[in-house]
């Protein structure tokens, strides 16, 4: 598998020619590459099968004010995008490395994220659409000698706005229904990477799943599934490995945000079928056997919003959220009492949930 990894600028090559871009668009990169190796500092790249480079992006924390035209932001604690750049046009990848930023801002509690871009450039048009689309706002351009106009865009970590993709990863719980839903293991791990069972202390940094993405896709056949919709939250539940009791090896691992509920039948075809999965972890002989059985089964596209701190085991879901025993523990309804223990339960930094019921 190709993994997002975390690298030194000292051991990454700077004649790439990946980076031929970064200095036409930048003269001066090559000067702060180079001073980015004398600081000691990382940066998240991604490569193919053959070591070459399609991913990069740099991130650096500041306290200082930002100076635009016409006006100036006040200092605040912010992590700013310094490099960003991925090869292809390939969303799923821009996807993960907004993930990486909004995770670590939360993590270095900033409360505001920024990127500064030029807008004389056609190839970063779809790149402004990326970030607006998760909440960065347009707040004006970089105050400068040069004639090319550098817009500044701010994502606000403390505000809501009601829609779950700007406000994403954070979560609004009040008032919607939650749920608990199993996944087998070899499922989980591909889909949750975050969330594996021997990942107990969750780092950001240290995660190198190319499968960490803010979408996710699940195929299941529990009727019950189809009472869920739009913005419910959902726990995910690692079921049983085999190495031990389900009770102390089966355990909750993330919180979700449903996007929508599927089956098989609302697609007109196949391919259809399988575009739609495009985000889910099934090989396409499983998605065509699926979607040609006479059997429905349920597509849930959801929202991977924040992997637990710490994995709670059945044994404490039992003993100290109060889930009786002996539920199905397939897919079932939560209490808003039993949601907040098992996030209680898991560590989820505070600064993941809005209004917290």
């Amino acid at each position: 598998m190709d993994n997002l990894e975390v690298q030194s600028f000292a051991d990454i090559d700077l004649n790439d020619s990946f980076f031929d871009s970064l200095r036409r668009n930048y003269p001066k990169f090559d000067h702060w590459f180079k001073q980015k190796v004398a600081e000691g500092r990382k940066a998240y790249v991604f490569y193919d099968s053959n070591h070459k480079l399609l991913d990069f992006l740099s991130l650096k924390n500041e306290e200082e004010k930002i100076e635009l035209e016409n006006s100036t932001l006040p200092k605040k604690r912010r992590l700013k995008v310094s490099t960003f750049k991925i090869i292809s046009r390939d969303t799923t990848r821009g996807e993960r490395f907004i993930k990486k930023i909004l995770d670590k801002a939360i993590a270095d509690r900033v409360e505001e994220v920024y990127v500064t871009m030029f807008d004389d450039k056609e190839e970063l048009k779809a790149l402004r659409h990326l970030f607006e689309r998760y909440g960065f706002v347009f707040k004006g351009y970089k105050k400068s000698d040069e004639k090319r106009k550098e817009g500044v865009f701010i994502r606000d970590m403390l505000a809501f706005t009601g829609d779950i993709l700007k406000d994403y990863p954070r979560v609004h719980i009040s008032e919607r229904p939650k749920y608990l839903i199993s996944i087998y293991p070899k499922y989980h791990t591909r889909l949750f990477s975050d969330s594996m069972l021997t990942n107990e202390h969750y780092d950001i940094l240290e995660d190198t799943s190319e499968t960490n993405g803010i979408f996710k896709t699940y195929i299941c056949w529990m009727p019950d599934v189809h009472l869920l919709n739009p913005d419910d939250k959902i726990i995910i539940y690692r079921t049983n490995d085999g190495k031990g009791s389900a009770y102390y090896r089966s355990v909750a691992t993330s919180l979700c945000t449903v996007l929508e509920v599927k089956t098989n039948r609302d697609f007109a075809d196949k391919e259809q079928f399988k575009k739609y999965c495009k985000y889910s972890v099934f090989e396409n002989s499983d998605l065509e056997r699926w979607y040609e059985s006479s059997r429905i089964c349920y597509v849930i596209k959801m929202l991977y919003n924040v992997a637990f701190r710490r994995r709670v085991i059945r044994k404490e879901l039992i003993e100290n959220a109060g889930i009786p025993a002996n539920l199905y523990w397939g897919f079932f309804k939560l209490t808003d009492n039993q949601f907040n223990r098992i996030l209680k339960l898991g560590q989820i930094d505070e600064r993941y949930i809005i209004n917290q019921a």
